[in-house]
């Protein structure tokens, strides 16, 4: 693999919506790329061609084989890199594995992670993917969210919120790696995405899209999660966290989110921009109750210069147009 132009860095976790976006938009940029795959022995050989046809991947993506599982199979993969981001983590909101043992996985395999970066001696920052899930749920009554917040764990117990196993994992892992990195003199910087939504180049169709379409979709169960959504464009999180990694200030977390809708404002703005969807309207959302997120503020990642580019319309234009063409809609 060359490592001409702006050197290597590790992406963990490149299978996944953001990873793969943020793999193609590193290597445009003339970074080396080695990126991390869980392996998939019950299905055989994954096909991973929507990363190695990316341009510039055949000279400087390598791609290998890591579980969070087995923290100690991250080690070559991070060998010889500056950067590492940290995407990888597990999901399971059907509830198919305890919280504890959800939380187990992310926890060890964070830590492990970290531990190879440190033995490598060439890693000079890692970007951890966070989550607005590790803020949000705090239980108290608050009008604006930023980057002082947490989650409160016994909240998200008690209430059993839906998809707690991530929400406990995200938010323990954070708090256990920020305080590792602290303790070892490890430059950690932890990016906050709220929904996101855009095109993708992975195969499958990203949670994030799913639940913020609903209204497309006809996913009636998924409005009560809508109350009150903050979104970000997938390639605006790609460009924040390439931004925080060679940002020289850059120093502890940072929220990514540039736009919020309320259900009535996202059903407006559905029905009248795309017609040809049965978008719900009016009396019938008036009945749907849920969690109204709290507004979120992301003046500590635009007080660095870094500046989104995509509104409303790029998000949704171009998420739809890439549904249809791998035929979601």
């Amino acid at each position: 693999m060359e490592e001409d132009g702006k050197g290597r860095v590790c992406v963990t976790g490149g299978t996944g919506y953001v990873a793969s976006w943020l793999i193609m938009r590193l290597l445009e940029q003339g970074y080396s790329v080695t990126t991390t795959v869980r392996s998939v022995p019950v299905l055989g050989k994954r096909d991973l061609s929507f990363l190695t046809n990316l341009p510039g991947a055949s000279e400087r993506l390598k791609i290998f084989t890591a579980d969070l599982s087995q923290p100690e199979t991250f080690e070559s993969a991070v060998e010889g890199c500056t950067g590492v981001f940290h995407l990888a983590t597990p999901v399971d909101f059907q509830d198919k594995e305890s919280i504890e043992v959800i939380t187990e996985r992310s926890l060890n395999g964070t830590l492990g992670l970290l531990k190879a970066c440190l033995r490598a001696k060439t890693v000079n920052r890692v970007v951890y993917t966070g989550s607005i899930t590790a803020l949000a749920f705090s239980g108290k009554d608050v009008e604006e969210i930023d980057e002082s917040c947490w989650s409160d764990l016994e909240f998200i117990r008690k209430t059993k919120l839906f998809g707690g196993s991530y929400e406990t994992s995200k938010t323990s892992t954070e708090m256990a790696a920020s305080k590792f990195a602290e303790e070892n003199g490890l430059s950690l910087i932890t990016i906050i995405p709220t929904y996101i939504i855009g095109p993708f180049i992975c195969p499958n169709l990203p949670s994030s899209i799913t639940n913020t379409m609903a209204m497309v979709f006809g996913e009636k169960e998924q409005y009560k999660y809508l109350m009150n959504t903050s979104l970000v464009h997938v390639d605006d999180v790609a460009r924040a966290h390439i931004f925080l990694l060679e940002y020289p200030h850059a120093k502890g977390r940072y929220i990514c989110s540039s736009q919020a809708l309320t259900l009535e404002e996202m059903s407006e703005f559905l029905s009248t921009k795309y017609p040809e969807f049965p978008i719900p309207t009016g009396e019938c959302l008036a009945e749907i109750k849920g969690f109204k997120m709290p507004k979120i503020s992301s003046k500590k990642l635009l007080d660095t210069s870094f500046k989104y580019k995509y509104g409303l319309d790029e998000m949704f234009d171009q998420a739809i147009q890439c549904c249809k063409e791998k035929g979601y809609l």
